[in-house]
């Protein structure tokens, strides 16, 4: 409601001017009673011969006007002001009915005129808020929204904050802003706004105090850096020696959790004593020499100085002369005899190792075995079939010693001997491996040795136990020996491949691998850092393998050299992060490597632990891959209807974990997930809703979008957040709804959903819970875990691992599975091309395709034609 304009009534005298019409100097405004006091309304009009008010439709009694006569100075016309009195018992006799108002009408000899209409309302404000902001505990940092809904009044109530009886100005603080629903919003806890909160509401007619919100901003106490170790308290013989930290980094306050852990850490130490050197006896005279001398010797050798002892004293030779016993020239002794011999020993030894140095490179100069050369020695796989006498010429190529203590798996093939001739190959439908010799060949591989709670129950014994997430969810585990195998959790991406020969022989670990969820690891990142994919832990940690297994797990970042530093994080046994790799620069160290591909990464390790990687934009062009889903209710019993909007970093395991969410709160899927590109500009992603039939829906949200701040997404460690669209339907029967959601970054890229479906029908999840490709044992043992055959494998990299004729060797095979940009690391491994076929094996499992793998194995035999010159006449 608001003042009208004045009109003006053309009722002119004949011959008058409309120039002397009458004009309102003053028109009456709109006012309040308070409580029982009466307000006065006037009105001054010139030139003016009456004025009188009327109020809803009825003059006011003339006896109710008070009448002042004046002369515009200016104009010399006549001026006339009005002015009435407006009771409480005036404007509540048609309360309920209209707004009580009152308006001038001004009369001249030219016409009269209407001046605008001026209400009385009755101010009031109740005494009751309608919600009241409550205490709450937040840790520093976190953002804290209190709401305020002030009592219903007229005219409505302006609120403002007070901190502990202090004003809060917005304007002064840019952490503090009111939301035009008087909400409180402090963007980050700062210990500063630890106090006591209070809404105001005040009118004109009175003022209302909330009930105060405590709100406690605590800290968490993290652990400082170790110090240096003491020395030793002993200076001979066996000790201790400890070093310490503090719980200050930072310090706990306000309630916040003490730092979890020792303070003190001893280990024992040992400080050598030093031992003084000692003669040793003197040896027997030397024979009298030409100068008719003779010497003998001693040692300081019983004990030697060490640890820091004496030396001995006195002197090293003795020397006298031998001319009272007429010396002479002695003529070469047995002494010099055995020295000759000894000479030419050696010098016969040294020609024997030559010769059979130069018959063994002869012997390997083949280059790639032709063994290798078809594809069908890796499709075939291990088939039961029978295994044909082999021939005495051919030795056996691969021996596994039996490992007693676990269980076996038999393997019976049919294995094609190389037969004698100028590089002919036979190439039967089994394997083309030479044969093992006559009889069953055993594989021996160990298996889960008890079901989740077993395998946790045993792990709690040890000291890491606690930093693991409890339950078996998101843990696959198993039993491995030198035969290998693989972990998998199930529609998450990610596995740990243990390849062969990685455990040494005789030896049975215990492996597991585990998803920590964010909340449970606290993982520091500073300036631009963001974390780039999940929290994954293997072990037992610390555990040392003799070969590099390789973690795989997903990714969120579209990486580029020149907007992105790339590192890879491992928690050491203290609990601090440190960076073990920086991908794209040379690696400091040879027990970790990754390869980086479009939506995965694959850490070679030989070293598990718990790992994590860690980007830091270099431009503001950096990009983060965010997925966006949607879900609503499967059932709506009421009409209130939510459409819930998910901004989840683009890897599987978050989106299995909000799966899991919505399944719980009866969620279904609305559309297909869409990517969205979110850069590092330091703008907020915003949310809407368009497109809505007005007729059947109205959105509940009273601004425009929504928006979620950028910080929260940009860190990676919220991993739900999402924004809720709260839909009214205006009848029961509506089922049908169909909308627009736009997705976009302030000054950015955006994406949008058509919503358009039945919220009667039921969405069952198993229509797209579980992607086909993920189903499958979290746990595989031994050959099962691989693709290529074992014996296969082994013929491979005895081939290709020596330097071969015309290139024709790991390098070529690198090249041809697009590997190359690897070469370096591959080359500092004792078998580069188990490092391929490693890397292959967790790059297309379960999927892989072997024939593509045995084509290019075979691309690389055919450098050098007359190994595999293939007769088909021949096997």
């Amino acid at each position: 409601t608001g003042a009208q304009q004045s009109a003006t009534v053309a009722n002119p005298v004949s011959g008058a001017s409309p120039d002397l019409l009458p004009h309102f100097q003053l028109e009456p405004e709109d006012v309040y009673i308070v409580k029982n006091k009466a307000v006065s309304l006037a009105c001054r009009a010139t030139p003016a011969t009456q004025i009188y008010f009327k109020c809803n439709g009825e003059w006011v009694h003339q006896g109710d006007h008070i009448t002042q006569h004046s002369t515009d100075r200016g104009t010399g016309l006549p001026v006339m002001e009005v002015r009435i009195e407006v009771t409480r018992q005036q404007v509540e006799k048609i309360f309920g009915l209209e707004e009580y108002w009152c308006q001038c009408v001004a009369w001249s000899s030219s016409g009269t005129t209407k001046s605008q209409k001026a209400f009385v309302r009755i101010a009031y404000l109740r005494k009751n808020f309608e919600q009241e902001p409550t205490a709450r505990e937040v840790s520093i940092e976190q953002g804290i929204v209190l709401p305020c809904r002030p009592p219903e009044g007229i005219p409505p109530a302006e609120v403002e904050w007070l901190r502990n009886e202090e004003l809060v100005d917005p304007a002064l603080d840019a952490n503090v802003y009111v939301t035009p629903e008087h909400s409180l919003v402090l963007r980050q806890a700062r210990l500063a706004d630890t106090a006591n909160y209070t809404c105001v509401a005040k009118n004109i007619v009175a003022r209302r105090r909330s009930a105060s919100a405590a709100i406690t901003v605590y800290v968490n106490g993290g652990w400082s850096t170790w110090t240096q170790w003491s020395g030793c308290s002993t200076s001979c013989g066996r000790g201790w020696q400890k070093r310490s930290r503090t719980c200050t980094n930072p310090t706990p306050l306000n309630g916040g959790t003490f730092c979890e852990g020792q303070n003190v850490q001893k280990t024992a130490c040992t400080t050598l004593c030093p031992v003084d050197g000692a003669w040793s006896e003197w040896s027997k005279w030397s024979v009298c020499g030409a100068e008719c001398t003779h010497w003998r010797s001693r040692e300081c050798s019983e004990p030697a100085p060490r640890n820091g002892g004496r030396d001995c004293h006195g002197p090293e030779l003795d020397t006298r002369n031998c001319t009272s016993e007429l010396c002479s020239h002695a003529a070469p002794g047995a002494e010099d005899v055995a020295l000759y011999v000894g000479l030419v020993a050696v010098a016969v030894c040294l020609v024997l190792l030559l010769l059979v140095g130069v018959l063994v490179y002869c012997r390997k100069k083949g280059g790639l075995d032709a063994d290798v050369a078809d594809s069908s020695i890796l499709t075939a796989g291990f088939q039961p079939v029978s295994i044909k006498p082999s021939k005495a010429d051919n030795p056996s190529l691969l021996t596994i010693q039996p490992d007693l203590g676990t269980a076996t798996m038999t393997y019976q093939g049919s294995l094609c001997p190389r037969q004698d001739g100028p590089a002919k190959l036979q190439l039967p439908n089994g394997h083309l491996l030479s044969p093992l010799g006559a009889g069953r060949h055993t594989l021996h591989h160990s298996s889960p040795a008890a079901e989740g709670a077993d395998f946790v129950a045993r792990l709690s014994t040890q000291s890491y136990f606690r930093s693991l997430p409890r339950g078996t969810t998101n843990m696959a585990y198993g039993t491995f020996n030198f035969l290998g195998g693989r972990l998998m959790i199930p529609n998450t991406g990610i596995s740990l491949l243990i390849p062969p020969d990685a455990i040494p022989r005789g030896k049975i670990y215990e492996v597991y691998l585990t998803l920590h969820k964010q909340e449970e690891v606290r993982l520091p990142l500073a300036g631009c850092q963001t974390l780039l994919s999940p929290i994954v832990s293997c072990g037992p940690p610390g555990v040392l393998l003799t070969r590099p297994a390789i973690l795989a797990m997903g990714h969120c970042v579209e990486a580029s050299a020149e907007n992105w530093s790339i590192r890879l994080k491992k928690q050491s046994c203290e609990g601090t992060w440190e960076d073990v790799l920086q991908l794209g620069a040379e690696p400091c160290t040879e027990l970790y490597y990754c390869q980086l591909e479009a939506q995965a990464c694959y850490i070679f390790t030989e070293q598990l632990g718990r790992f994590a990687l860690v980007g830091e934009s270099l431009s503001m062009a950096a990009s983060k891959r965010l997925k966006l889903v949607l879900f609503a209710p499967a059932a709506c019993p009421s009409l209130e209807y939510n459409i819930r909007v998910y901004c989840l970093s683009d890897t599987q395991d978050v989106l299995k974990e909000v799966i899991q969410l919505e399944k719980q709160l009866g969620g279904q899927l609305i559309g297909a997930p869409r990517v969205l590109h979110f850069k590092d500009s330091y703008h907020n992603l915003r949310l809407s809703i368009h497109d809505m039939p007005s007729s059947l829906w109205k959105s509940k949200l009273l601004a425009s979008y929504q928006e979620i701040p950028f910080y929260h997404i940009w860190s990676g460690l919220q991993p739900f957040l999402h924004c809720t669209f709260t839909l009214e339907r205006l009848s029961p029967s509506t089922c049908e709804l169909a909308c627009k959601i736009w997705v976009w970054q302030v000054e950015g890229d955006g994406q949008s959903f058509t919503v358009n479906f039945n919220i009667a029908k039921d969405t069952r999840f198993s229509d797209w819970l579980v992607p086909d490709s993920e189903v499958g044992a979290p746990a595989l043992v031994g050959p099962s875990a691989f693709k290529i055959p074992f014996l296969i494998r082994q013929k491979i990299i005895s081939s290709l691992d020596p330097p071969g004729t015309r290139g024709a060797d790991w390098r070529t095979l690198a090249q041809k599975l697009n590997l190359d940009s690897h070469l370096s690391f591959f080359a500092s491994k004792p078998s580069p091309t188990a490092m391929i076929l490693n890397l292959w094996e967790a790059r297309h499992f379960p999927n892989g395709n072997l024939s593509q793998l045995a084509a290019a194995v075979a691309e690389v035999g055919k450098q050098d034609g007359a190994l595999f010159a293939v007769s088909e006449a021949e096997c």
